[in-house]
């Protein structure tokens, strides 16, 4: 007599590990709480079980390279910041701030025309504000003497900040105005910008003064924080007695 019951016992337990093994492999982390068994994938991107590094050393791996880095292939830039007042205040959409932020500095003025539509806009809607029609109340040649069109080349093109070992660095200057080649923690760019954008020749056109709007600075300031000292620069709490 065959042992049929045997032969059934044995399929079982092999059926059921194989559903187990399959579980474990396919499980995922995809919340992102590490509540996962923690199965060892040479291909899975990630750096885990007993791996050196992503995906290779330990008992399974083949060895990590001395520089896992690779620069080979396609890379998409994400996002620019040379400038923090640029996108902030000209990139109005979504659409035209990813644009940007993607773009290659060397074909960068092909937002200008965008800029100055941002930039004209901005009066549009503080001339409503005033109660005044809109034609009446228009950008004015700035400090620097640029007029909009100039203003706005400058802007979008020069969303960058160059490497110049032995040049100054700083966001601004009277002498050499727009430098482009580093800025100090206590520049207030949004502040400068805003001045440029508002303030007319003299740098107080929207001022707040004289029935004006508030136009040329963002009111932010340093506050309790001392550029002097070391990051976070913020002074040792006070001891409550």
């Amino acid at each position: 007599m065959k042992n049929y019951k045997n032969k059934s016992y044995k399929l079982s337990v092999f059926v059921v590990l194989l559903l187990t093994a399959l579980i474990f492999v396919q499980c995922k982390d995809d919340d992102d709480n590490g509540n996962v068994i923690d199965v060892i994938s040479c291909n899975d991107g990630i750096q885990n079980g007993d791996e050196d590094g992503i995906d290779c050393g330990g008992s399974m791996c083949s060895p990590c390279e001395d520089n896992q880095l690779n620069f080979d292939g396609n890379f998409v830039q994400e996002d620019v910041a040379g400038r923090p007042g640029v996108n902030t205040i000209f990139g109005i959409t979504d659409l035209l701030k990813n644009n940007y932020n993607v773009s290659e500095v060397a074909n960068r003025t092909i937002f200008q025309e965008d800029f100055q539509e941002v930039l004209e806009n901005y009066y549009d809607i503080y001339a409503i504000s005033l109660d005044i029609p809109v034609d009446e109340l228009n950008y004015e040649n700035n400090i620097f003497d640029w007029d909009a069109a100039r203003f706005t080349t400058i802007m979008s093109n020069y969303d960058a900040l160059q490497v110049a070992p032995n040049g100054p660095t700083t966001y601004y200057d009277a002498t050499n105005n727009l430098v482009f080649t580093g800025r100090y923690l206590s520049d207030d760019v949004m502040g400068f910008t805003l001045t440029l954008m508002f303030g007319g020749a003299d740098g107080i056109r929207f001022d707040g003064n004289n029935g004006t709007p508030q136009l040329t600075t963002d009111a932010v300031a340093p506050g309790d924080r001392d550029f002097t000292l070391s990051f976070p620069y913020l002074e040792v709490p006070l001891t409550l007695e």
